[in-house]
Order: C-alpha cells, then sequence, then structure tokens
C-alpha cells in the first residue's frame, strides 16, 4: 500500500546562510527587546510617582486653599512631590515661602 498522492512531497532544505540570517534576526529581534523594555522599567516608576504628586499637590491645593496656601502644577512640582512625597510638598511650600518673601 502507497501513501496517497495528494500530498506533496515537501523538500526541506536549510543552506547555512537562511540559518546565519535567522540566527542575525533572533539576536536582533531580543536586542530591540531589550532596548524597548528596559526603560519602561525606570519609567513606570516616574510615572506611578507623577500621579502620586499630582494628587498631593491638588489635595494640598484643596486643603491650603482654605489658608490662601496653594502650590503651582507643573512638571517639576509634580515629580519632586511624587518621588519625595509629603516632605516633597513641605519643601515645595518653604520654597514659595523664600520666594515670595525675597
Amino acid at each position: 500500500m502507497s501513501w496517497p498522492s495528494r500530498f506533496p512531497t515537501v523538500d526541506f532544505t536549510l543552506d547555512w546562510q537562511t540559518l546565519v540570517a535567522y540566527g542575525f534576526g533572533l539576536v536582533l529581534l531580543y536586542l530591540l527587546a531589550r532596548l524597548l523594555f528596559v526603560p519602561m522599567k525606570w519609567a513606570l516608576p516616574i510615572i506611578v510617582n507623577s500621579f502620586v504628586g499630582i494628587a498631593f499637590i491638588l489635595i494640598f491645593n484643596l486643603v491650603g486653599g482654605l489658608f490662601d496656601l496653594r502650590l503651582a502644577l507643573n512638571p517639576i512640582t509634580v515629580l519632586i512631590a511624587g518621588f519625595l512625597g509629603l516632605p516633597g510638598v513641605g519643601l515645595l511650600l518653604a520654597l514659595e515661602y523664600v520666594v515670595q518673601s525675597t
């Protein structure tokens, strides 16, 4: 009994140039993935801390508005408040006081 003729035979030959090209492509794909994902490890905490800084400043402006105290909401103040937390908000308030008193 012979194999049915509806299945064609496949000639799977792989020369060394094609193998090297596949290997080079895999190495290039690995390097590209590392290049893109490693900065994300650094960027994600900065983004999270920025949102925390925005929340701190907005809460401070909400409460401080009752006492006529406000902090500017810009990227520098957001990053300071995000990285340093509540002491950062205190630092920003002290800097605001020093700048206004001079």
